[in-house]
């Protein structure tokens, strides 16, 4: 536990440097994901399967990379390995991180979780892990149309939500 405060306080007190931003450029409208999964293969099924569906992507090979690209940038989705930089699933930095992002900002993420032990869209898992989605390993070929039709479910859920906060002027 002390260790990943120690690292995320690390990132934290780390000065500003324009070189740990993901992207120098993204269009109006224009959506962003962050693939954070350690096997190079696995990293780049996900990553293609993301690009097809029109998200700028990068993809980071450490816990710290990745807290770094997120602490300037919110995407739309991230993409991260349960084993992603440790051998503990429950003391996974990044999805510490995003655990304890305020309610606001987290739901602006779209979080899926690659994983060996749950199935493919097993929401209860989702809802344990704190992750809106679920990929199994053996579906990593799959992950592009999987990670779509998880966002537009989510897109669906939380419309009337988002709607109003727009109202209320805080969206």
């Amino acid at each position: 536990m002390e260790e990943q405060k120690a690292l995320l306080n690390e990132v934290a007190a780390e000065g500003y440097d324009a070189a740990d931003r993901p992207f120098d450029f993204v269009g109006e409208g224009g959506a962003t994901a962050l693939v954070c999964e350690s096997d190079p293969a696995a990293r780049e099924k996900i990553s293609s399967g993301i690009k097809a569906l029109g998200y700028q992507v990068t993809a980071q090979e450490t816990a710290k990379e990745a807290l770094k690209a997120m602490r300037f940038h919110v995407f739309d989705v991230v993409v991260v390995n349960e084993l992603f930089d440790t051998a503990n699933p429950e003391a996974n930095d990044v999805l510490q991180y995003l655990e304890n992002l305020n309610m606001t900002t987290r739901r602006r993420f779209f979080v899926a979780l690659v994983s060996e032990k749950y199935r493919t869209m097993d929401n209860m898992a989702a809802f344990n892990r704190s992750v809106n989605l679920v990929i199994n390993l053996k579906s990593i070929d799959d992950a592009g149309k999987i990670i779509k039709q998880g966002v537009a479910d989510n897109k669906a859920f939380y419309h009337i939500f988002h709607e109003t906060l727009l109202k209320m002027g805080k969206g």
